[in-house]
């Protein structure tokens, strides 16, 4: 049951990845007054399949200079790497729990770094080599307010399992006295899955692509996947801290569908951040900021506990 429960989870990850990337291009095309794809099938709704085939059926070139196997094998280590992230999700009735959760996600997250860097560094091209080692001194500096942002809600559930935090919030949600933390998880979430205004690894103006300008046909389409997933995972994260976590209700897929829609949003609206300000509003924007609150919130359970 547990290996056809994660089988199902992935075969329907990977389908509403493709639903997902629709929606980014019909958005995007509304919020610069432009139809997106809507030629193939009706409303567009087969143009992410007809992507997918066009990008699995290219031919796959590589730089003659190139680390080949770590090259090759980058993007499918990317890929697995989301993957294993999507066995903690949340079910009510667990075929499978973890009751570290949050540790597994940190760890996870933080091993998300290699792939970027591996894939980088093996093309032997300055330009991906410039955008993998953004990405790694950008997700490095991010995971710290991260990780600090969820120590915040741990000190109340006192747990490392994430279906605790539906029980917690049955009454309330976090988000209610911790408004300016979810901006701070929000922005670090961007940061964290190379979205715009912190999509310095990708910089087309100045990098071409960044860390993938060498990748065509499927490692390419596994980088951008292993992309996506990250980005839905993050916000099904957001919605389980923040919003409530009871997955047996409709209203826990329509917040997931925002929190995704406002990924796109932002993209669509800010424009591209200077890069020492990235540094500098994690350092001394955000960091200061999760421990104010960290110190404030265990001395309030302190308070009502002894």
């Amino acid at each position: 049951m547990y290996l056809i429960s994660i089988l199902l989870l992935l075969i329907l990850i990977l389908i509403s990845v493709a639903f997902v990337t629709l929606m980014e291009r019909s958005v995007l095309g509304y919020i610069q007054l432009r139809k997106g794809p809507n030629k193939t099938g009706i409303l567009g709704l087969l143009q992410p399949f007809s992507d997918g085939m066009k990008l699995f059926f290219k031919e796959q070139n590589s730089p003659v200079s190139s680390n080949f196997l770590i090259y090759y094998f980058s993007p499918i280590f990317m890929m697995i790497l989301s993957f294993i992230l999507w066995t903690l999700m949340p079910y009510s009735l667990n075929v499978y729990s973890f009751t570290l959760g949050i540790l597994f996600f940190l760890c996870c997250s933080g091993f998300s770094v290699y792939g970027v860097m591996m894939s980088g560094w093996s093309a032997n091209s300055n330009y991906s080599m410039l955008g993998s080692i953004r990405a790694v001194a950008q997700t490095i500096s991010y995971e710290v307010s991260m990780a600090l942002n969820l120590i915040c809600f741990l000190i109340f559930t006192m747990s490392f399992n994430f279906l605790d935090f539906n029980l917690f919030q049955y009454n309330i949600w976090f988000l209610f006295f911790s408004f300016p933390l979810f901006f701070s998880w929000f922005s670090s979430c961007l940061a964290e899955t190379n979205r715009s205004p912190f999509d310095f690894a990708e910089g087309e103006s100045e990098l071409v692509s960044g860390f993938n300008i060498e990748y065509s046909s499927g490692g390419f389409a596994f980088i951008f996947l292993s992309e996506y997933m990250n980005i839905m995972f993050m916000s099904l994260i957001c919605i389980i801290v923040f919003f409530g976590c009871d997955i047996n209700s409709i209203m826990f897929y329509i917040k997931w569908v925002i929190l995704i829609f406002m990924f796109i949003w932002v993209r669509g609206t800010l424009p591209r951040f200077r890069y020492d300000k990235l540094m500098y509003l994690t350092w001394s924007v955000f960091l200061p900021m999760t421990l104010n609150y960290l110190i404030l919130f265990s001395s309030v359970v302190m308070l009502i506990y002894f």
